[in-house]
């Protein structure tokens, strides 16, 4: 109980919303929230093919809510400072925590469920969730909070919810579901991302 208490307060400022369009990942990958207009987007990786990269949208203050037959999973890998992975992640912590919505509460859950991987320090984390006629895309997406159990398993970078299976069925990753944060979604064009304003922590 003291454990799921400590993840939902931490967790408290997550607001992650969906859409997608196709990039695939290259030297220089997107990173952070950036505002446009009234809402917030963000990169993620598509599930099932890695290393490609598309952008989801959510409305500010836009209530998280939808009927459960339309959830499916955006899993939330979080990766330790002492990870080997090299990538620049969908959302960094440090230097500078450029995903400010959320960034810190996901940090904070990590460190208090896993102190032992992230006692210290989180990285950062990706998102990876099916974009657009993928097999679990639908219009809400349910955060799945993916932690590492050992230093050395967050030396993978997990890019598509088949590796999160994998590393899960070996023991080397905790799936959190929290479904009190469910959202509904929407896609947006990587051009949309380019006109955006980027955030950080003030």
């Amino acid at each position: 109980m003291v454990r799921r208490l400590l993840l939902l307060a931490g967790l408290s400022a997550l607001a992650i919303a969906g859409g997608a369009s196709s990039a695939t990942a290259g030297a220089s990958l997107p990173s952070g929230e950036r505002s446009f207009r009234q809402s917030t987007i963000e990169p993620f990786y598509n599930a099932e093919i890695a290393g490609q990269i598309g952008y989801f949208l959510t409305p500010n203050k836009t209530p998280m809510n939808a009927a459960l037959a339309a959830w499916s999973p955006l899993y939330v890998v979080v990766y330790p400072t002492s990870t080997t992975v090299s990538d620049t992640l969908n959302c960094m912590h440090v230097p500078v925590e450029n995903c400010p919505s959320h960034g810190d509460g996901v940090a904070a859950a990590a460190a208090a469920v896993n102190p032992s991987v992230y006692g210290g320090g989180v990285l950062g984390h990706d998102h990876v969730g099916d974009f657009p006629g993928g097999t679990d895309f639908n219009f809400a997406w349910e955060p799945i909070l993916v932690l590492f159990n050992s230093p050395s398993a967050a030396n993978e970078h997990l890019l598509t919810d088949a590796q999160i299976e994998a590393a899960s069925d070996r023991g080397d990753v905790t799936e959190i579901p929290l479904p009190q944060l469910t959202f509904n979604c929407a896609v947006v064009p990587g051009a949309i991302w380019n006109r955006a304003t980027p955030l950080v922590s003030s």
